[in-house]
């Protein structure tokens, strides 16, 4: 469906016609120091009584080029029809450890894969399955950045996530920091969506935070410490599964730190010794927060401007060619242009 999304612009339409009859004429001064183009050549013969055939051109295309313009003003658009989007209100994000520790093996069947290879695949199937949910990707090592914010585009967020590699953020693991600025992102998407909300009885996020974090190290780097940092967390309701990747019996994994993160913000701690250990604990945390069934629904709308625009701009440059050549009858141009074809027929 088309409509208008400023119909008072159409208003404007019989301005150059009320400017006309209000406005007094121009005198006309033969011996002007500057020339310009007007529409004398094109006003009506007083002898004869009728409109000169070669004038009605330009002002049929006055009229359409004005059209065209106000019609472009008053900003048309389409319409689609309704489309529904199953919507959670639970926003997830991932934290996923790229440190160098990360190309170390992990056992896959009866082979050895790198840890980060088999964390980007099962990574990777758990957001296909999370529609409804904004994902976010944090990465981090020495330093954590944000690699995809919150998005419904759960494609995207694969592609940035297969996109990632190791020692991206520095050799060591900085867990806190990853803690830290998840927490100053979701904490301002929710600001920005309370800013949003039209009442008060509206329900807010807060429930409905996680972050999912996965490393294989001790947190060594950092501004701010990782139990520091679940406080902080728990304090915002966001709450924080904690999975340890390695190979039985390692030293290098903190699993006392990453225990007590999951403890203090109402989450869970997995321990993964190979892929299949990885998988489990992702079809547990589907289950742990499952993927919600309510509905949002919204109608696709596309500008269309930018046709009557473009039939305007072009209106007035064939105008321009007429009114500085005024000489020029377009009748008997697309005549001859006629006879022409059928000549060399």
């Amino acid at each position: 469906m088309i409509s208008l999304l400023w119909p008072w612009a159409l208003a404007a339409l019989p301005l150059p016609l009320i400017l006309r009859l209000l406005l007094p004429r121009a005198k006309k001064a033969d011996d002007a120091a500057l020339r310009v183009p007007d529409l004398s050549y094109y006003q009506m013969n007083e002898s004869s009584g009728y409109a000169n055939r070669s004038a009605r051109w330009p002002l049929l295309l006055y009229t359409l080029a004005w059209v065209c313009l106000v019609v472009a003003a008053s900003r048309p658009q389409w319409t689609g029809d309704t489309i529904e989007l199953p919507v959670s209100g639970r926003d997830l994000m991932l934290a996923i450890d790229i440190s160098k520790s990360m190309d170390h093996p992990i056992r896959h069947g009866q082979r050895q894969v790198s840890r980060i290879a088999a964390t980007k695949a099962v990574a990777s199937a758990f957001i296909e399955k999370r529609v409804g949910d904004r994902i976010g990707l944090i990465l981090f090592g020495d330093q954590a950045y944000v690699q995809a914010p919150l998005t419904f585009d759960r494609t995207t967020v694969n592609i940035l996530l297969q996109e990632a590699f190791t020692g991206l953020a520095g050799q060591a693991t900085a867990i806190g920091d990853a803690i830290g600025l998840a927490v100053k992102r979701l904490d301002s998407e929710q600001s920005r969506t309370q800013q949003n909300l039209q009442t008060e009885d509206e329900p807010t996020y807060a429930d409905d935070r996680v972050l999912i974090l996965l490393t294989d190290g001790v947190s060594k780097r950092g501004e701010i410490r990782p139990l520091k940092a679940a406080e902080l967390a728990a304090r915002k309701g966001l709450r924080i599964h904690t999975i340890g990747i390695g190979n039985r019996g390692s030293r290098e994994l903190d699993e006392v730190t990453l225990k007590q993160i999951a403890q203090i913000t109402g989450g869970r701690y997995f321990r993964a010794y190979n892929t299949s250990d990885l998988q489990q604990i992702y079809v547990l945390l589907d289950q742990l927060e499952p993927v919600e069934k309510d509905v949002k629904s919204y109608r696709p709308i596309k500008a269309l401007f930018y046709i009557p625009l473009t039939a305007g701009f072009a209106l007035a440059a064939l105008l321009a060619l007429l009114v500085h050549r005024p000489q020029l009858d377009l009748t008997g141009f697309l005549r001859g242009k006629q006879r022409s074809n059928v000549t060399d027929g």
